[in-house]
């Protein structure tokens, strides 16, 4: 005579079931989250200016730098703006030249104020 299946317990029924739905339903949940995800990440481009340029303050790309104006807030002095006064800081040139002298590449530099 054949042996009856041992009868499950209701923990096992549940959990079984329980797992299948998961099991089932886990991957429209995970397409889902992504949707919004997505539509959030798309949204906050489109109204934060600085999230659309890929955060923060990026340095910027070395340019040749061919006009300068003496500026004492400036970062740094431009190699030929040096080599045209012979005066090494920003402070001397502002100095010598007064704020908002203009330094182009090739010509002579500007008037020194009185």
């Amino acid at each position: 005579m054949a042996r009856a299946a041992r009868p499950q317990s209701i923990d096992a029924i549940l959990r079984d079931t329980a797992n299948a739905v998961v099991t089932r339903i886990s991957g429209a949940i995970a397409q889902q989250v992504a949707a919004l995800v997505k539509e959030g990440v798309r949204r906050e481009l489109a109204t934060n200016p600085v999230a659309r340029r890929g955060g923060g303050r990026r340095a910027r790309g070395r340019a040749e730098i061919t006009r300068w104006v003496a500026d004492a807030r400036a970062r740094r002095v431009p190699n030929f703006v040096i080599e045209a006064t012979g005066l090494d800081t920003k402070k001397k040139i502002v100095a010598k030249y007064g704020p908002g002298a203009s330094f182009e590449k090739g010509k002579p530099p500007p008037k020194a104020k009185a």
